[in-house]
């Protein structure tokens, strides 16, 4: 693997706050544009590139206005990211269940994470991409399993798998290199180990202990915006700070400033102040309950195909109608009975 530094992650993946929230404006706009011409936001990439959105454009009232008044309402952009976090927990787990190693799923957190910087959930199917870049993860990290193996431990069509391959690629711009952090932190837990002076069996199980808390810490920093916006060196460094506060496992702080002074292309302070600004990015994202996402699961499932909406209003027209017999029935028959009484 090429160096991070020269790699297409520094270079293409790793992005300012304000470069991120544009990109998830742009494609959170472009779907709702796209909602308003041809009533669906689904879209479909051809091999060439080239878009194909189903359906025809919206009939256009004579003042040349177009008539959209039916139209399903576009999720904003905080739900967008409500459902992406919930899909990237989703990635976790399917992981987890298969026992993929901690860079399966971190490959395919950031491969998710990464096409929809280029378009929207409202666009393509986060359920199907998802389970296209945990295939993709597994090929990339040559850890062998095969459409049909994943699809059927997850009950799903290995087919969808395999159809949105090209358009995950694409949507990478086939940049495939991952650094995860927790190839970082292996190489800062070998280094702490030299760095402890008079090692014995008690810090040497101090430290194995600090590594597993700061896998866990790791778990959940990928979830958030941070693999996006640091290095995994510093995501790395970040979470086994977080460990040490509870494993006491060893003077970070004099640890620290040991690295800073082997390799001080970064000062003490504008390490610790990264690390607190992914402290603070950690703690104010927060991981959507199924519950809370129904409704707006509701409303992508409508932008996507709003056949589905007009069902659903067909449905609450009959049940309505069907209360309001039931009603004029039992209003008529209490009317009948209480006649002999008057």
């Amino acid at each position: 693997m090429a160096d991070f530094q020269t790699s297409t992650h520094r270079q293409h993946w790793i992005l300012s706050r304000q470069d991120l929230a544009q990109k998830y404006q742009i494609a959170n706009q472009r779907a709702i544009q796209m909602l308003l011409k041809y009533g669906a936001t689904r879209v479909e990439v051809q091999q060439d590139g080239s878009l194909v959105y189903p359906g025809t454009p919206l009939e256009t009232e004579r003042n040349g206005t177009e008539r959209h008044t039916s139209l399903p309402e576009p999720l904003t952009i905080d739900e967008e990211f409500l459902i992406r976090r919930y899909y990237e927990l989703k990635i976790q787990q399917v992981c987890a269940a298969f026992a993929f190693p901690n860079k399966i799923q971190a490959t395919a957190v950031l491969f998710f994470k990464r096409f929809y910087l280029q378009w929207s959930v409202m666009e393509h199917d986060p359920k199907h991409i998802m389970l296209t870049c945990i295939y993709l993860s597994c090929k990339v990290e040559e850890f062998h399993v095969s459409a049909e193996e994943l699809g059927k431990g997850i009950q799903q069509d290995p087919q969808v798998v395999l159809k949105n391959e090209l358009t995950v690629l694409q949507g990478l711009h086939f940049d495939l290199i991952v650094y995860a952090p927790y190839r970082s932190l292996d190489g800062f837990l070998f280094d702490m180990e030299n760095f402890v002076q008079g090692t014995n069996n008690s810090s040497t199980q101090k430290l194995q202990e600090l590594k597993e808390a700061a896998k866990f810490v790791v778990d959940t920093v990928i979830l958030t915006d941070c693999p996006l916006l640091f290095t995994p060196g510093q995501l790395a460094l970040a979470a086994l700070r977080k460990a040490n506060l509870e494993e006491r496992a060893v003077d970070f702080e004099r640890y620290l400033q040991s690295l800073c002074d082997r390799h001080p292309k970064h000062t003490f302070k504008e390490l610790t102040l990264t690390f607190d600004a992914i402290d603070t990015t950690v703690d104010v994202s927060r991981q959507p309950k199924e519950a809370d996402l129904m409704p707006i699961d509701r409303k992508l499932k409508y932008c996507r195909n709003p056949g589905l909406q007009d069902e659903s209003k067909k449905r609450e027209r009959k049940v309505k109608h069907k209360s309001k017999r039931v009603s004029q029935d039992t209003s008529m028959t209490t009317t009948v009975d209480a006649s002999p009484m008057v």
